[in-house]
């Protein structure tokens, strides 16, 4: 008899029948069955792939659970829904502080994940010793480098994914140094504290990115920091480029690399033949892309995540060595995409051979409560349990089942002194602002632990509470990236290291993929960038 049966008999043996019988007392039953079987995997990853929220907070997780659940089915109530990164089996809670701030900013909290070092917020690629906006405080000594360099430097190819701009602060940490995350084109440098005639614009450090063979793959929004300022955008004639020094650096960076390609529209992107291109730049709007739930109105005219994760992983799979590739989302139902795209990466890899990690990297002041009927639209005013109307507030006016503590909601708290009635309201509407207690031009990070969600080589090292530069660490002892790290372990087989043993028994990702790292960025709507 084996651990797992004979606790499932002692349970058996110990309840009475209604108890044992009972669906919710299984469930738990059978979990404990299925974790007794678990085994850590610990030789060496020959890919990871890190999910990352931004401002993926518990209660995000939460939200779009449920969301996804109601969506699938009105007549599913949601809660008992799964998200494809809540099946991992190995968990942790990550500390999101900076080095300066208590709640803090994407660009430090990028940093630490991706580099290994805790910083200061605002800052890019640089510890804590430097000054932000202080061009001159920045060095040699004070610049750090990140995972996607350690692959390049390995021989992987490397990518982004991001409904961001390329330039923002998440992506940015992958290959750039700037003690101001502002500094995305010439024109933000401009703003620097002192002489900055040294340092080089986010956009500049992309085009001239200097490790390895360069980054493969970058799917991205931002076309207005690599246009000059006298260019009319493709897409919207009226909108220029935000470079003062006229360069052109998607010109720049097509002669820089050769097979490559440059694209700006979904059209564009469908046409993509991932066996004839080696690199490929495709920029899909001025600023940030759209939000999932505007890009599905009408014929999309851009490519959604998951369209740009499979076409990037067809890309850098043909390199031997592996693959590094980052994805960033950036609101609610964007979530949703986020899981379809984590799914996409289960079904592409195998847990034998691939880290995966879904993370964020901070969360936001975003609340579910007020006590709402089971199924309660996720979205709706909270109904609480045996009443047909919502509840009510102490001002005798309904409210929403989520909420936030700051942001531009707060407007809804002060229509002619008192909180807006929200009865006929339709709160489910895209546009609809969440009510806030506290009236701010845009709500603001949170900083509460995020979860940490992990399968695969060397995934059984999340546990506890651990800090955010955590996260690099479990990566780089997985892939074995460092050269001081040779000591501890073995480089996989494609990067000089010996054959690995394999396990037959364990469940397969299907496909040979070699190293991609997947972040995705979770931000929610109104949320402060």
């Amino acid at each position: 008899m084996t651990n797992a049966e004979a606790v499932l008999r002692g349970i058996a043996l110990s309840v009475p029948d209604n108890q044992r019988n009972n669906k919710w007392f299984t469930n738990g039953a059978k979990l404990i069955n299925e974790n007794l079987k678990l085994k850590p995997i610990a030789h060496t990853a020959k890919n990871a792939i890190l999910f990352l929220g931004d401002g993926m907070s518990v209660t995000t997780v939460t939200a779009a659970r449920i969301l996804r659940g109601q969506m699938r089915n009105p007549r599913e109530t949601g809660e008992e829904n799964v998200l494809s990164w809540e099946r991992f089996p190995w968990t942790a809670l990550s500390k999101t502080f900076n080095v300066d701030q208590q709640v803090p900013d994407s660009a430090g909290t990028a940093t630490a994940f991706l580099t290994g070092v805790k910083t200061d917020a605002g800052v890019i690629g640089v510890d804590e010793t430097v000054r932000r906006g202080y061009c001159q405080s920045m060095n040699e000594n004070n610049k750090v480098i990140s995972i996607l360099t350690l692959a390049e430097k390995a021989g992987m190819s490397t990518g982004f994914i991001s409904t961001a701009r390329a330039t923002h602060a998440t992506p940015a940490a992958l290959y750039a140094h700037s003690t101001d995350r502002n500094w995305e084109s010439d024109k933000g440098l401009k703003d620097a504290e002192d002489d900055y005639s040294k340092c080089k614009d986010i956009a500049t450090q992309l085009v001239d990115y200097p490790h390895g063979d360069g980054i493969e793959v970058i799917f991205a929004g931002g076309r207005r920091e690599f246009m000059a300022n006298n260019m009319s955008d493709p897409e919207y004639p009226d909108k220029n480029g935000n470079r003062e020094d006229g360069r052109n650096l998607t010109q720049a960076w097509l002669n820089k690399h050769p097979k490559s390609i440059y694209v700006w529209n979904k059209e564009q992107f469908d046409k993509i033949d991932p066996e004839k291109v080696d690199k490929v730049l495709g920029l899909f709007e001025p600023s940030h892309m759209q939000y999932e739930v505007d890009r599905i109105e009408g014929e999309p005219k851009e490519p959604s995540i998951a369209e740009m994760t499979e076409k990037a992983i067809k890309i850098l799979k043909k390199n031997p060595k592996g693959y590094f590739l980052l994805v960033e989302v950036r609101a609610l139902r964007d979530a949703l995409a986020m899981a379809d795209a984590c799914e996409t990466a289960m079904n592409m890899t195998n847990r034998e051979d691939t880290l995966l990690i879904v993370t964020a990297d901070h969360s936001h002041v975003f609340t579910m409560a007020g006590y709402p009927v089971r199924g309660n639209p996720i979205f709706g005013l909270a109904v609480g349990q045996g009443s047909s109307e919502p509840s009510k507030a102490k001002d005798e006016m309904p409210y929403t089942v989520l909420g936030y503590g700051n942001g531009p909601g707060g407007e809804e708290l002060y229509i002619n002194g008192s909180r807006r009635n929200l009865t006929g309201v339709n709160t489910e509407d895209k546009n609809h602002r969440q009510q806030a207690a506290v009236w701010l031009r845009s709500e603001t990070h949170g900083g509460d632990d995020v979860g940490i969600y992990a399968d695969g080589p060397g995934a059984y090292l999340f546990h506890g509470v651990v800090e955010q530069q955590y996260i690099f660490h479990v990566m780089d002892h997985g892939l074995c990236l460092r050269d001081s790290k040779q000591e501890s372990c073995t480089k996989h087989v494609t990067r000089g290291g010996h054959a690995q043993r394999t396990s037959t028994s364990s469940p397969g990702r299907s496909i040979q993929a070699a190293v991609l790292i997947t972040s995705l960025l979770v931000l929610l709507r109104y949320s402060a960038f």
